[in-house]
């Protein structure tokens, strides 16, 4: 299997992104473009960060801003997000050769992307979500994103991979389905995300999951009825039965990004899976 790890924000540089990932004995890094180090501008000097991992001997793998929503009513801001979308998969083609050359060529080159939400109005009795009310526009705005990934990506080997948060809406789940139908596209499981909500998310993702093809993995704790859950933790110090995951993940050939936040709970986490 491959292991990797997530930029931490304890880290101020990729060098030492790097680093950490090399002494740790990890197969790649997760580029994380919340991060203003991990920009598209910064990330289009392309040479710089494939010199960086090749020295290594590591590949990348990439998260796309969460914030990004190709559906959003304001089509200037939808394309600016799809034009995101569109130099990152030129950038992630340039980083192919370092996934043949120190990862598996039998996993795609992974874009990670969450599902954004939306906005919703709140009535007196409940709440409305405005994709949901306006599904036909939202669901439109999907048509587009595939094609246009269908296009931009063609025959390079790179799957756009929807990760699971903090739970699908009925809506989502919809447009998701959609985009599972191209070959281009693939599921993320967060398995930390999935235990802090209740695992609500795991008929869906169990009834698609030939299409798993990355993993986000780090413990957790689900929910009571008094305290939200907690997720980001660091291996065996939640309630996730995590050799049950990862066999999932073995057995649908995905990634694994160890993806805590600290370098204390990635260190424990790497002991974790040695032992």
């Amino acid at each position: 299997m491959q292991f990797g790890m997530p930029t931490l924000i304890e880290n101020g540089t990729l060098e030492d992104n790097i680093c950490l990932c090399k002494k740790l004995n990890l197969q790649f890094l997760e580029l994380n473009m919340n991060f203003p180090e991990y920009q598209l501008h910064k990330l289009e000097h392309t040479e710089e960060f494939y010199r960086a991992a090749d020295e290594a001997r590591l590949y990348y793998t990439i998260h796309l801003d969460e914030n990004l929503n190709v559906a959003d009513f304001n089509l200037l801001v939808a394309n600016a997000y799809l034009e995101t979308v569109n130099r990152i998969i030129e950038v992630a083609k340039k980083l192919i050769p370092l996934r043949d050359k120190y990862g598996d060529k039998s996993q795609s080159l992974v874009v990670n992307m969450h599902m954004n939400h939306g906005i919703y109005i709140t009535l007196p009795d409940r709440k409305v979500q405005m994709y949901d009310r306006n599904f036909d526009v939202y669901l439109n705005s999907f048509k587009k994103f595939r094609a246009l990934c269908e296009e931009w990506i063609g025959d390079s080997d790179i799957t756009v991979s929807i990760e699971n948060t903090d739970g699908f809406r009925e809506y989502e789940k919809r447009a998701i389905e959609y985009l599972l139908e191209s070959p281009k596209f693939g599921l993320t499981w967060d398995i930390g995300h999935s235990k802090a909500i209740g695992e609500m998310d795991v008929p869906f993702i169990m009834e698609h999951s030939n299409k798993l093809r990355h993993f986000h993995i780090h413990d957790g704790i689900a929910k009571s009825d008094k305290e939200k859950g907690h997720n980001h933790l660091a291996l065996g110090d939640g309630e996730i039965n995590i050799q049950e995951r990862l066999s999932m993940a073995d057995n649908r050939n995905a990634r694994c990004v160890l993806e805590t936040k600290t370098i204390a709970a990635l260190k424990k986490s790497v002991e974790y899976l040695k032992a």
